[in-house]
Order: structure tokens, then sequence, then C-alpha cells
């Protein structure tokens, strides 16, 4: 099914904008105008393309790594497929342990906070200094 630039940002859920930064990245191609100078038509792999685009950075991949990614053969390079997913997980893990932190810690601020009425707030005190 043929579409045009916004019909295609519609159908991966983002703007036209985003869809000229992936061209300009070579995360997706800028089809050919027709012969008569008409606009671009895109297709269903295009749409596919964005789709994997997006689902990707949903999983945390950098936009270079999703360009490393599309340029993989799936049945040649499962290895490097591998590679980079291993090295997603250990950068979310990293992440993960972060925020656990922060949640501990904004945890504890609020039992303090609660634990009395005198005084200034803790959770607004650890935020000021």
């Amino acid at each position: 099914m043929a579409m045009t630039i916004s019909g295609l940002a519609r159908a991966g859920g983002v703007s036209v904008e985003t869809v000229r930064y992936y061209q300009r990245r070579g995360l997706l191609k800028t089809p050919d105008r027709a012969a008569d100078g008409a606009i671009r038509r895109y297709d269903d792999s295009d749409a596919r393309r964005l789709g994997f685009i997006r689902s990707a950075q949903g999983a945390g991949f950098t936009l270079e790594q999703i360009g490393e990614l599309l340029q993989l053969d799936a049945g040649q390079d499962r290895a490097r497929a591998r590679v980079l997913a291993a090295e997603r997980i250990a950068a979310l893990d990293v992440q993960i342990a972060q925020m656990q932190a922060a949640r501990a810690a904004l945890e504890r601020l609020a039992r303090q906070c609660h634990a009395s009425d005198e005084g200034p707030c803790p959770i607004i005190a650890a935020f000021e200094g």
C-alpha cells in the first residue's frame, strides 16, 4: 500500500520530522519522486522498517546500534546481534541498579518525612543541597 510521508509517520506513531531525521541518519530510505515530479511514496516495507526502529528504540538501543542491526543479515549475523543484545542488557542492568538506589533513597526520605511534622521536610532538604 503506497503512502505519503505523513501516512508513514502516522503508521509508525512518529512525526514527519522524525521520519526525515531517520532518513538523514540513513535508517530509512528516501524514495525517488515519480517521473512526473509527484510526491514520494512509501510502502509496507518502509512501515515495517520504521516499526523495527521504534521497537529497537523501545528496547533502549541507540540509533547507531539500530543502524548496525539493520545492516545485519538475519541469517548470517546472529553472533553480532547477540553481542549487541548482551551489551544492551548490561547497560539496562546498570540503569536498573541506579533506579533501585534512587528509589530506596526516596523511600527513606519519605519515611523520615512521615515520621515527624517538626523541622524542615527531609525530602525538600535533600534536594536543596
